[in-house]
């Protein structure tokens, strides 16, 4: 059993599991920005990206624009069916997509092959969704911002997709804690893949925020962990990457 991962650049990812595909966050056209304006915090997409093709389903982690960006939303068919946060599934149903299943944190969707736990994850500024993905004998987990959930219990992942950076703005903190919960999540889940995801892709980024964001870490960092039995990658965006599930670990 394989899982196919497919990065999109900042939080977009595309998980295959047989024929079932799954669309993460995607951003792939148009300019990101936030409230209340171009001046905070803008990003600008270098190359815009094709929608991919025969979506099962689109899973969202959070509400805010880099995770449900209205422009790309609009261009997805809408009887595709949405799992999503409590803020994002507001953005989708107002953008007339027909299906959209809210969970919070500790629900579950299960249909056929295929059972999706929210997870809790980072507060910006409610509590949005990591996930679990478990998938006939494969299993994924994605939280964009690095924020564990300690009601999870320990298990096995075949493939953790996650930030390993963090990122900081004076008096606010670490919103990004991709290097601290990096060791966490190995313990937690024993991966047979860690992704690193969130901070990549040919992107631009102005405003006063950008300019004051402070970084810890790297993705060299990641060689610390080369004594254990986890694959790291750092994927390159568009490149599909093949992931075996090994359930004897």
């Amino acid at each position: 059993m394989t899982i196919k991962a497919t990065y999109y650049g900042a939080n977009g990812w595309l998980i295959e599991i047989e024929e079932i595909r799954i669309l993460i966050d995607p951003w792939l056209s148009g300019d990101l920005t936030f409230p209340p304006g171009d001046w905070l915090i803008k990003g600008k997409l270098n190359k815009e990206l094709d929608t991919p093709k025969n979506i099962s389903l689109l899973l969202l982690t959070q509400g805010q624009p880099d995770h449900a960006h209205p422009q790309t939303l609009k261009k997805i068919n809408k009887s595709i069916p949405v799992i999503a946060s409590e803020a994002a599934s507001k953005i989708v149903k107002s953008l007339g997509f027909k299906e959209v299943i809210t969970l919070k944190p500790g629900e579950n969707y299960t249909s056929k092959k295929l059972n999706i736990q929210a997870t809790s994850g980072a507060s910006v500024p409610n509590r949005e969704n990591g996930y679990v993905i478990d998938c006939l004998l494969n299993s994924v987990y994605i939280e964009p911002h690095g924020f564990l959930d300690k009601k999870i219990n320990p298990r096995k992942i075949d493939l953790v997709i996650t930030p390993v950076i963090d990122f900081s703005i004076p008096l606010a903190g670490k919103f990004i804690k991709g290097k601290t919960v990096l060791p966490e999540l190995i313990s937690l889940f024993n991966p047979s893949t860690v992704m690193a995801s969130t901070t990549g892709g040919d992107i631009t980024f102005s405003g006063i925020i950008n300019n004051l964001i402070n970084v810890d870490g790297s993705i060299e960092d990641i060689k610390l962990f080369e004594d254990i039995h986890t694959n790291f990658i750092n994927p390159i965006p568009l490149k599909k990457y093949v992931i075996e599930s090994n359930n004897n670990l």
